[in-house]
């Protein structure tokens, strides 16, 4: 029997198209291709529908790669959707998506979907009509003023009137404004002054230009904010809540913002909440008497407050949940031990059951996959450096993204003393690593010592610090463990960014004008230290460590005042030393690497950025970031950058993988009067994101994530396997993969 063809249907006309965008990225990365064939499946913002082809799916952004479907993608029709698909998992939120209008849609074609009907999807998103049927059953919702779109519009008119109503319905400063038809936080202020309301209102009545739609004025609530799952279970006609999430914003913010739900590390969550039993029982009997009145079907996510006196209080339900990939439902669901692979086959398979639609999946295949020998990996995830969030986010998509009809896989989770714990699926899915600090139990610490007993090869996930600089990768070697990336004389090298330059420098590359300041002679002898950087590097200036990544402490000085202040403020941190460091004119770069002795250059990427730093929010926070890959060169020029970008990877000696940094340089822009290539840096262990550029890149020479994991591996037990000691441990299993 042929496989189920799943399409998974991202983008969409709402302002929501970059959450849905990396959910529908999650959903393809995670779906069991042994049942479904996946067809991904991108709808732009005028409503027109691809099937996306795989190189565009790790994008961070949709920008990346809008402007190049009408040549590249296969443009379809709703009429013809049903000849590509069998059945479509919705990935796409807000408008047209989450209000029964896809729902609608798809009803009409005759196509089976996941997730609820028109009318609980309808009433759902629309934040007034909701709390009128939930009232009904006796739910609690938050008090409330709503005002249509023309009342929004003319609020510095009505002003009076409006604050006489809430007065009237006792609902007292601070408040909470809103749109009433939209979804991921967008467009909500806290307002704790009359004079702020009209502009807050404004804002959320416009928060799609040339729309305008309804805003509520609800009271802020206070107690604990909870997200709820509830899914079906199919097999026993069930509801199955999952275990809440309690939500504790940003200290300094007033409500779980935008930039707190998609930002790796942001705001804390606590599954299960810090609360009572009971409480949490409440939590369950609401979220299934919720799912019963208003007949959602599949799953639902259900988010509220317990106020100070015990009351459960919605403040939203959605029929949908956004599926990054340390959401909510992954984080919940792990708390039963389903990981996001059997997360999402059960969506489906509660669907397919609903649908009554055949199933593609003998037991008899299952038993022969099971029984398939599998290389024995941890992945190193977390560790002390500046950038143990954003290893937490690879090290995580690493996880995930190994096969594990290929692998056995164990989640190391690195301390920031640099100790050693397995850890659960549970713990893996928290949002920060100061949450899986909190969870870790003594009995889930293991050593060194003991890796080559347990494991077959060493996926190292760390950035930056000892990850990076080859104190690991010293243990690994001592150790006899094969792992990926490069060694520790590579890895100590471009660690060192002064040094790297130095080397390359020395190696006949172009390299930017630098002065390594120690903290010690700023602190002792300020102005010749200033006087001695003016006379060497031109303004302006870059400030930045020499030993740290992901844009971390890095600024832009155009004025000595400016620069002065900016290395105060390194200074102010543990670093020792800063890089100065000249501002090079041209066309950011960067380019992957991969390979051994014998290396090749994927397609550079540009980094779009919208201001004189990319930023970390530019680069891993959905939406923010805009990438352009291959970037916007002549085939000619892009060749040149990746000869070069060859030869620095090769003259370091590194291994497996690698990301560098550059700048490329018109004749007219460069110094020389002739076009050349400026290296900045050398990323060893380049950040595995889901959105990363470097898949990008891969993509773009067919290798798809998974694939470009596997040959990372492939390299690593190439590089490294000769490091095995004499007399292996008699536990360790002998593997042998083909190359």
């Amino acid at each position: 029997m042929p496989k189920l063809r799943v399409g998974v249907l991202m983008g969409g006309k709402s302002i929501e198209k970059e959450v849905s965008f990396n959910s529908g990225r999650t959903i393809c990365d995670h779906l069991d291709t042994t049942r479904y064939s996946i067809v991904p499946l991108y709808q732009n913002s005028l409503g027109t529908v691809y099937i996306l082809p795989w190189h565009f799916l790790h994008r961070g952004k949709t920008n990346d790669f809008e402007h190049r479907l009408e040549t590249e993608a296969q443009k379809i029709i709703w009429d013809e959707l049903r000849d590509h698909v069998d059945f479509i998992y919705i990935a796409m939120h807000g408008r047209y998506a989450e209000d029964g209008i896809l729902q609608g849609t798809l009803e009409l074609l005759g196509i089976p979907y996941l997730g609820s009907s028109r009318l609980a999807s309808a009433l759902c998103m629309d934040k007034t009509k909701i709390k009128t049927v939930l009232a009904s059953h006796g739910i609690a919702t938050p008090r409330d003023v709503t005002l249509d779109a023309s009342h929004a519009q003319t609020i510095t008119t009505t002003h009076a009137q409006v604050i006489a109503q809430l007065k009237k319905k006792n609902i007292p400063l601070p408040w909470i404004i809103k749109p009433r038809n939209e979804g991921s936080s967008i467009g909500i202020t806290v307002v704790r002054d009359e004079k702020e309301l009209a502009p807050a209102v404004h804002k959320a009545c416009m928060v799609q230009p040339g729309n305008p739609q309804a805003v509520l004025i609800e009271e802020y609530l206070i107690g604990m904010e909870f997200s709820c799952i509830t899914l079906v279970d199919y097999k026993t006609n069930t509801l199955m809540p999952l275990t809440p999430t309690e939500i504790v914003p940003d200290p300094g913010t007033e409500f779980f913002d935008y930039d707190q739900k998609y930002m790796p590390g942001r705001a804390m969550k606590y599954t299960p909440p810090r609360c009572s039993q009971e409480t949490i029982q409440k939590i369950h009997d609401t979220c299934i008497k919720i799912m019963r009145a208003l007949d959602i079907q599949t799953i639902s996510r259900i988010d509220g407050f317990v106020t100070q006196d015990g009351a459960i209080i919605i403040v939203d339900p959605n029929t949908f949940s956004g599926m990054a990939p340390s959401s909510f439902v992954f984080r919940e669901a792990a708390e039963m031990n389903m990981s996001h692979t059997q997360l999402i086959n059960h969506l489906i398979e509660t669907d397919i059951h609903r649908y009554r639609i055949p199933t593609t999946f003998t037991k008899s295949e299952q038993k022969r996959n099971a029984m398939k020998k599998k290389l024995r990996i941890g992945v190193l995830l977390g560790g002390a450096s500046h950038e143990r969030e954003i290893s937490l986010e690879s090290g995580r998509n690493v996880t995930y993204k190994l096969s594990p009809e290929k692998y056995e896989i164990t989640p190391i989770f690195v301390t920031t003393e640099n100790k050693l714990y397995r850890i659960s699926q549970s713990q893996l899915v928290r949002n920060s690593t100061a949450e899986i600090t909190a969870a870790l139990q003594k009995e889930q610490q293991i050593t060194w010592q003991s890796l080559p007993e347990q494991f077959d090869f060493i996926f190292n996930g760390l950035h930056g610090g000892a990850g990076e600089n080859g104190s690991v990768q010293g243990m690994l070697e001592m150790l006899g463990m094969p792992y990926n990336g490069s060694s520790v004389c590579a890895s100590a090298l471009c660690m060192d960014k002064h040094k790297t330059v130095d080397f390359l420098r020395a190696s006949g590359f172009a390299t930017p004008t630098q002065i390594l300041l120690e903290k010690q002679a700023w602190r002792t002898h300020p102005k010749s230290q200033l006087e001695k950087i003016i006379k060497t590097i031109p303004a302006p200036y870059i400030i930045k460590p020499f030993d740290d990544g992901c844009s971390v402490m890095v600024s832009k000085a155009k004025t000595v005042q400016e620069l002065s202040a900016a290395i105060d403020a390194l200074f102010k941190t543990e670093k020792d030393a800063a890089l100065i460091e000249e501002f090079v004119v041209g066309m950011e770069l960067t380019v992957g690497v991969i390979g051994n002795e014998s290396a090749r250059a994927l397609p550079p990427s540009h980094a779009v950025t919208q201001s004189a730093i990319l930023s970390i929010e530019e680069k891993f926070l959905p939406g923010a970031g805009e990438n352009q890959t291959p970037a916007p060169l002549p085939a000619a020029t892009l060749k040149l950058v990746q000869a070069t970008m060859e030869r620095v990877f090769k003259a370091v000696g590194c291994c497996g993988y690698a990301r560098i940094d550059c700048f490329y340089q018109t004749a007219q822009q460069s110094p020389t009067n002739q076009e050349r290539v400026v290296v900045l840096e050398i990323n060893t262990l380049p950040g595995l994101t889901p959105a990363t550029c470097i898949f990008h890149q891969a993509a773009e020479i067919g290798l798809k994530p998974m694939d470009f994991i596997d040959r990372i591996i492939e390299l690593g037990l190439q590089a490294h396997h000769t490091q095995q000691p004499a007399t292996p441990h008699p536990n360790k299993k002998a593997t042998r993969i083909s190359t």
